[in-house]
This record gives structure tokens, sequence and C-alpha cells, in this order.
């Protein structure tokens, strides 16, 4: 009975060991294929940085409601776009697999992005799970977080807020990015 318990504690730790941690600054961005929630266009992250530096911005999604700090965080973002220009915005909405794509249309209703911005969803948040911003708790979806990536697909800065508010604003992202 005693190996039996070692072995299950040793297999506990192994997972746990095993699961994704956020990219840090200096590590590669993993890369992912994600679908614009307006057309369903995939985009693949590398292709993204082999032309552009990027800005990868994980939103909540659509938790049961809309969002209203990913609605202001969005807003501002769009509101000084002027700040982000020659950047790759990409906002990850996630959410559960069914329904998601409507959701996120739902999102964009109130907002008109620029060209060097897409909204791209996450169905089962594979790229949440992936990024290790799950936050797997009743009525949440993922820590809302923010990844500034070279042309070579590394992190130069990373925000990651535990909470729904302290989101990065447009002017964080541009000093980040050295504009």
């Amino acid at each position: 009975m005693n190996g039996r318990l070692v072995l299950a504690g040793l297999l506990v730790c192994s997972v746990s060991l095993l699961a994704a941690a956020p990219p840090a600054v200096g590590d590669t961005a993993p890369d992912f294929k994600l679908p614009r929630a307006l057309d369903g266009t995939e985009i693949r992250l590398s292709d993204a940085v082999a032309s552009n530096k990027v800005v990868l911005v994980v939103l909540r999604g659509y938790p049961g409601y809309q969002c209203p700090f990913c609605n202001r965080q969005v807003h501002d973002l769009i509101a000084n776009a002027r700040l982000l220009r020659g950047l790759r915005v990409l906002l990850i909405y996630p959410g559960a697999a069914e329904g998601i794509e409507a959701k996120a249309k739902e999102f964009l209703a109130d907002k008109s992005f620029p060209a060097n911005f897409d909204l791209l969803v996450d169905p089962g948040y594979r790229v949440t799970s992936l990024y290790g911003l799950r936050w797997d708790k009743p009525g949440e979806t993922a820590y809302p977080s923010t990844f500034a990536l070279d042309l070579h697909g590394k992190v130069t800065f990373r925000k990651i807020s535990r909470t729904h508010g302290d989101r990065t604003t447009a002017a964080e992202i541009a000093a980040a990015a050295g504009k």
C-alpha cells in the first residue's frame, strides 16, 4: 500500500511539472493557429511574427457575459491605435467551444478595428491552456495577459493579471515596444 501512495505522489508531481507555464521574457512564444472572429480565416503566430512585431492580448472572452474590463481595454487600444502603428495586435478571445464564435462577434459589435488588429477565437481554451493562462474556476476563462513579441517570436514584454482588472494599456504596450 505504501508503494502505491509513493507512486501516486510521483505521478501527481510529474503531471504538475508538465502543466504549461506562461512564456517568460526571453522565451520563444509557443506557436499556434486560431481563426479570426470575423471570417474564420486562420492566423498562425509564426507567420505573423515573420513580418511584424506582434502583441498578443489574451482577453477573458465570454465567462457568461461580455467582460466590461475587456471592453474597456480594447476600446483603449483602438482609441490609441496610433501608438501601436507598425505592430500586429492579436486579441485572443477564449471560451468554451460551443457558441464562442457568436459571442466573439457580439463582442466586436461596437468596435471598429484598425487594419493591424485581429480578434482571434480560442475555442476550448487550446491556446489559453498552451500559454498556461487558463483561469480554471467557476465563472472564469483566462487570466488577462499581454505579450509583446519580436520578429523571432521572442517575448520582450509580459504582463499577466491574476484579477479582472490591471490590464495593459496602449501606452504600456507602445513603451514596451520602444515606440
